[in-house]
């Protein structure tokens, strides 16, 4: 493992990546299952910016119709995942193809220590790989939520698929740890995988969930993120 990875710091997980952990310098993408999994996806991006280096903001950029469906950010939200919301630069730009050129730009400027990006439709793999040209030159990672059921060629380093999974309850019922059904479909150099992985709100990492005696998939993973839109 060398020092331009972000390790998951599961080793069950970890070593189907190439280097033991997410390259620093490259795309990865994040897609929901299904489109009722776009909430549960942006909190599983949310807590990989957690866990970022501290050397600059988090730039968060999103087409007007990308979470058109899910709501804005939520500070509080974040917060319980361990991002603090004052390193967060958000930009809403008009359509996808402004939002696809402000992360362009965001990477080329090796200023933030991560983007995230959110786009309403899919990208060709020509833009995909404008992208990862961006970030590989700064060492800027580059997080970029995709709608569901997206296929083609695509220049990511990875391709990881989300969706919600029952979420860990104390003996009262109550929440004491989100997870998500993470599923890494593509990878570079890599092996393909899936897992069921809990966030520790204390210590603000990821750990595997203990086999779920309930299958029901659990629709609040992800919902403190975001504000819910209304009407």
């Amino acid at each position: 493992m060398d020092g331009h990875v972000l390790p998951f710091r599961l080793p069950e997980l970890d070593r189907y990546l190439p280097r033991g952990g997410l390259a620093l310098e490259a795309v990865h993408e994040i897609l929901p299952e299904t489109a009722g999994d776009t909430s549960s996806a942006f909190g599983f991006i949310v807590a990989l910016l957690a866990r970022m280096p501290q050397s600059g903001p988090i730039l968060f950029i999103a087409s007007r119709r990308a979470l058109a469906d899910c709501g804005r950010l939520h500070g509080h939200g974040l917060n319980a995942l361990g991002l603090n919301p004052a390193r967060v630069i958000l930009v809403e730009a008009g359509d996808d193809r402004q939002a696809l050129w402000a992360v362009e730009e965001a990477l080329r400027s090796g200023v933030p220590a991560a983007v995230a990006g959110a786009v309403g439709r899919g990208i060709d793999l020509k833009a995909s790989q404008r992208l990862q040209l961006a970030a590989r030159s700064p060492g800027v990672p580059l997080l970029l939520l995709r709608p569901a059921g997206i296929e083609g060629s695509s220049a990511a380093v990875t391709r990881w698929c989300i969706s919600s999974a029952e979420a860990a309850r104390d003996r009262f019922g109550l929440v004491t740890g989100w997870r998500w059904r993470v599923r890494l479909a593509r990878c570079r150099n890599g092996r393909p995988g899936e897992w069921v992985v809990e966030w520790d709100h204390v210590a603000h990492r990821f750990r595997l969930a203990a086999v779920l005696a309930n299958s029901a998939v659990f629709h609040g993973t992800g919902a403190q993120f975001l504000n819910a839109r209304v009407g």
